[in-house]
């Protein structure tokens, strides 16, 4: 099978859809034939996504709603099914970090990390997963993070909920490769991403300054974690369950 019809005829949902990450992830399955449904809070960032989709000849609707509800999870994968049949292909993506060590970290902030990059997989998940069952399989692609792997000083609540990702990700490929689920992750080191250029810019660096410390000489690009989760949701990867994957440049976490 050619890469271009990886995901032809397949249902893919991408939360986070409108972001750096997420959007680099809608376009790569999209051009692999995959109708590509954008999930996300802003409509802004959801629409303009699918805009561009269409304007390449792609099939792509927008999904606006909060991550953080169980019901709003449950009405919106419904929706989809409804209208195109299960969803195939589930990315985790969406994710929200709150920097601080435990002391500098409000409970504001703790609880909204475990909301969104937590709790929100826990939605999702419980919400997909009969429709694939139900169709004979699917597979699941969550964004963990390099730190959650080892963590990285001044960022427990971020460490701490993408570690959990990392065990509900194996946890759920165990328990649910039998009914031919995969279930992934990807654990990203320092990507090039608005959400990065935010964090460095509080800090007084930039890029270059990261770049110094990946000694493949520059930090990730989204479009290449976007490469990764496709291959872990394709055919390609058909007996890889329970994964959870660094792409890192082999940056260690300092």
């Amino acid at each position: 099978m050619t890469a271009a019809l990886r995901f032809g005829g397949k249902n893919a949902l991408v939360t986070g859809g409108g972001g750096g990450i997420g959007s680099a992830v809608c376009r790569k399955l999209a051009s692999e034939g995959a109708r590509v449904f954008v999930a996300d809070a802003s409509g802004e960032h959801a629409n303009a996504v699918v805009a561009k989709l269409r304007a390449s000849g792609a099939e792509a609707e927008a999904l606006i709603f909060d991550l953080t509800s169980a019901e709003a999870c449950r009405d919106s994968v419904a929706q989809v099914e409804r209208d195109h049949g299960a969803i195939d292909v589930l990315v985790n993506n969406a994710g929200a970090m709150r920097r601080g060590a435990l002391l500098d970290t409000s409970e504001a902030d703790w609880d909204l990390s475990f909301q969104v990059n937590v709790n929100a997989l826990f939605h999702m998940c419980r919400a997909v997963l009969p429709g694939m069952i139900a169709s004979g399989g699917g597979a699941i692609v969550n964004t963990a993070s390099q730190w959650g792997m080892t963590p990285a000083p001044g960022h427990i609540a971020y460490n701490v909920t993408k570690a959990a990702v990392v065990s509900f990700t194996k946890s759920l490929a165990r328990d649910y490769a039998p009914s031919k689920v995969r279930v992934n992750a990807v654990c990203p080191g320092e990507i090039h991403t608005p959400m990065l250029e935010r964090g460095i810019a509080e800090k007084g660096k930039t890029v270059a300054d990261l770049d110094a410390m990946v000694p493949f000489g520059r930090i990730g690009k989204p479009e290449e974690v976007a490469a990764l989760i496709a291959f872990l949701a394709s055919s390609d990867a058909e007996y890889i369950c329970g994964a959870c994957v660094e792409i890192t440049g082999a940056q260690a976490v300092a």
